[in-house]
């Protein structure tokens, strides 16, 4: 006795039909599973489905090497550095690297003022002077080496017999000078004494310079202090020079009272420091007032 509908063949059995009916062995009374077809049919659809995941893998691959492939290409056609020299604008439209370069106003500085020009006149001379001023202090050290200073003195008399030779004198007046300041300093029995004439011109202190026989057209020694009585009647080594609307002169010898012969260069070298000294205190002044003007 089957169990099948009557006047209709049985029902083939389909894997994949879910209301397919399965087929039965028609031995006994009891029929069993058919355990090969089953085991059949399983190892059919875990073919399928191999096969299945393989195509789609393979699918989606191609897919996104596609979507790549395209994202690359529309990189390149935006890229303008790619594009050929048809794409590039006219000549006219390129910026030209002959083109007019901008102009700026000039920003420098003026220059600075020269320190000169403020002690070349009395006019631009006006800071207050002395002989203490361009001298100042007990002592004079340049580099490692120490003078010791003695008196100064002013006097609005250029042709004072007890501050210059009669003759210095003499050339001193003739030019104007309005005033003569004197200093000495001293170090290992050798002493110094600095003359400075002040006119109002540079014009007027070079003229002065020029006629000065420094044999005989000497400033007198000023002692006191430190410094003993000096080249009172020995023979002393003198120089004279000018800068600016300034005359200056020196007088270098022994405190023993011995004469000064062309060997003893410690005298020379004495005076010429102590010349050179002048000069920069004359530049100094002119510094101090140009920087003054300069901020004004």
């Amino acid at each position: 006795m089957s169990f099948g509908q009557q006047g209709e063949p049985p029902s083939q059995w389909d894997p994949w039909k879910p209301q397919s009916q399965q087929p039965w062995s028609s031995g006994g009374g009891e029929q069993t599973p058919d355990w090969a077809a089953l085991a059949e049919a399983s190892e059919t659809r875990n073919r399928r489905r191999r096969v299945f995941f393989i195509a789609g893998g393979a699918l989606a691959t191609v897919a996104i090497g596609t979507a790549v492939a395209m994202a690359v290409v529309s990189a390149n056609n935006g890229d303008k550095a790619n594009n050929p020299t048809a794409s590039l604008p006219v000549t006219a439209d390129i910026p030209s690297a002959t083109g007019t370069a901008p102009s700026f106003a000039p920003t420098s500085a003026p220059p600075p003022l020269d320190p000169k020009e403020f002690i070349s006149s009395k006019a631009k001379d006006t800071a207050p002077l002395s002989a203490q001023i361009l001298f100042p202090g007990t002592q004079l050290t340049m580099g490692s080496t120490v003078y010791k200073k003695g008196k100064t003195a002013d006097t609005k008399n250029c042709a004072a017999a007890d501050t210059v030779q009669p003759s210095l004198g003499k050339i001193l007046k003739a030019n104007s000078c309005t005033e003569l300041m004197r200093v000495s300093y001293t170090k290992d029995g050798v002493s110094v004494t600095v003359g400075v004439a002040v006119f109002d011109t540079e014009a007027q202190a070079a003229k002065a310079k020029g006629q000065i026989n420094t044999k005989k057209d000497i400033v007198r020694s000023l002692s006191g202090g430190a410094v003993k009585a000096f080249c009172n009647s020995a023979v002393c080594r003198t120089t004279s020079n000018s800068y600016g609307r300034y005359a200056y002169f020196t007088i270098s010898g022994f405190a023993s009272g011995k004469n000064v012969t062309e060997k003893d260069t410690a005298v020379f070298g004495i005076g010429d420091n102590l010349a050179e000294f002048t000069f920069r205190q004359i530049h100094r002044r002119g510094e101090a007032q140009a920087s003054t003007a300069a901020s004004e």
